[in-house]
């Protein structure tokens, strides 16, 4: 099984993902890793990416993907695949790639992006994350998880709702 953590910048994706794998033992992969530089470069100068900016960041991240679970094995992936487009190219059809959506209220996000200055994301682009933002639909596989939550309840919910023991 792979777990993709989604959700817009400042919804606790990386504190989730990390405490998630370290709790149930699987490899972590942080998307932010796998972004080009001028990717980073673009965000921090406060201009969005583009599809055509995402893509190969998103062919990079499904490798890494494709790697797992050709070898049988597990791993939790960050990744704010904010489109369902995005979803279905790291899915690419597989059953075994499940996303957990962390919503947020802008406000709350905000005030995380405010807490975090020395990340490359610029917190004037929030907006257009949450613009571009196709939340999972119904015929997704995806759990969809309160961001406001403590990061160790929403743990215990991925764990539960998953079946998931460490």
């Amino acid at each position: 099984m792979i777990i993709v953590i989604m959700g817009v910048s400042g919804s606790g994706k990386t504190t989730v993902g990390q405490r998630l794998a370290e709790r149930i033992g699987w490899p972590y992969h942080e998307a932010d890793d796998y972004h080009p530089i001028a990717n980073k470069a673009r965000m921090s100068a406060g201009q969005p990416l583009t599809d055509e900016h995402r893509w190969p960041w998103l062919d990079a991240l499904r490798i890494v993907i494709e790697q797992h679970l050709m070898n049988d094995a597990h791993a939790v992936v960050t990744c704010s695949a904010l489109k369902r487009a995005y979803r279905d190219r790291l899915r690419r059809g597989d059953e075994a790639v499940t996303f957990v959506y962390l919503h947020a209220d802008p406000l709350t996000l905000q005030q995380r992006l405010r807490d975090r200055p020395d990340h490359f994301f610029a917190p004037e682009l929030l907006d257009d994350q949450l613009q571009t933002l196709e939340p999972p639909g119904g015929d997704e596989p995806a759990i969809t998880l309160d961001a406001a939550n403590e990061p160790q309840q929403t743990v215990s919910t991925i764990c539960a709702r998953l079946g998931l023991t460490p």
